[in-house]
């Protein structure tokens, strides 16, 4: 029975992965520091680890125990616009924190692959449709870690042979979403906002544009890529093709869960405008396990979860770094009532 170990098991993508793997046949030790999410969405089968991926001997502990022959790399905070203002905790988390698990899958030297979830964070603005013989050109921190942890895995598997695949998913939402997160995940924040009674806020006119990855077309492909020897050492795209502008997806979230259209409207945030890739390529490779769940189809079936999904109190992060250029709405947020 092949072992495998998934780092941000309790989120909700992490979650879908291990139900995957557990069809799969494998045994799946979970790990997460529940600090996004949370343990009802880990699967009963899992063996549980409590835990940071920065702590390098609790790492260096699990592959010692495991000998894992799989990673599957998805713990992150990944808050793209947050991460200018948490630069620290970005790069201990999204990069420190990876490094630790590739020394870890090189020295235990039973990984036969190590499958990591980047973001197309890393192409930046101005590239479109992004497709992955582009030069990556990341323009906040998060993109950046997310860029150098992929490089660096190119280089263990030139130096070490620790193969990897690497995707680049995009907006990817659906059930077992943290609804109470106020700055990652903009569908989840709709629907938190309307279950509270709230207006849905928009960054400046609405009109950006994004496309939106339902949670049964992204899972089985990162998990499943292990199967598909031509995957090994690449990168692919993974997600949605069509961009949806952020003001249409408010009245198509309203309308999915039975309320008209509330919105505020707030200032524009130094943001990419327009992100959308190419999936040609993850599509010659795991065409089968791509569904092309359209927005419409999407939202409805998470709404009629989000309906009756257990709220939680927003909280602030507390351990903002800089303040200089911080949007009003978030900083707002950290200030006591």
């Amino acid at each position: 029975m092949p072992k495998s170990l998934v780092t941000g098991a309790a989120g909700f993508i992490g979650s879908h992965v291990c139900d995957e793997l557990l069809k799969m046949g494998h045994k799946v030790v979970a790990m997460d520091d529940l600090s996004g999410g949370f343990m009802e969405n880990v699967p009963k089968k899992c063996t549980f680890v409590k835990g940071r991926v920065e702590n390098q001997a609790l790492v260096a502990k699990l592959f010692k125990k495991h000998k894992f022959d799989y990673v599957f790399h998805l713990a992150a905070y990944a808050a793209e616009g947050l991460s200018h203002f948490i630069k620290v905790f970005n790069y201990n988390n999204n990069l420190i924190g990876s490094i630790n698990l590739i020394n870890a899958a090189v020295n235990a030297g039973t990984v036969k692959c190590f499958v990591f979830t980047s973001s197309i964070a890393v192409y930046g603005r101005n590239q479109l449709p992004m497709v992955e013989e582009l030069t990556p050109q990341p323009e906040d921190p998060y993109g950046i870690a997310k860029y150098a942890v992929e490089l660096d895995l190119k280089e263990a598997h030139e130096m070490f042979g620790l193969n990897y695949v690497v995707f680049r998913p995009h907006n990817v939402y659906g059930e077992r979403q943290n609804l109470s997160d106020p700055y990652r995940n903009v569908i989840g924040i709709f629907m938190n906002k309307i279950r509270n009674g709230q207006p849905m806020t928009v960054f400046g006119d609405g009109k950006q544009t994004r496309a939106f990855s339902y949670i049964s077309d992204v899972a089985p492909v990162i998990a499943r890529s292990i199967e598909r020897p031509e995957a090994l050492n690449q990168v692919f795209n993974v997600g949605a093709d069509k961009p949806h502008e952020v003001i249409g997806l408010a009245n198509s979230v309203a309308k999915c869960m039975g309320v008209e259209p509330n919105v505020v409207h707030l200032d524009a945030r130094n943001e990419v405008v327009n992100a959308y890739s190419s999936h040609d390529k993850a599509a010659r490779v795991f065409g089968d396990l791509i569904k092309n769940v359209s927005l419409e189809d999407g939202l409805s079936r998470m709404s009629h979860w989000a309906r009756t999904a257990k709220l939680r109190k927003t909280k602030a992060f507390e351990g903002i770094e800089v303040f200089k250029n911080l949007p009003p709405s978030w900083a707002k947020l950290g200030k006591k009532k």
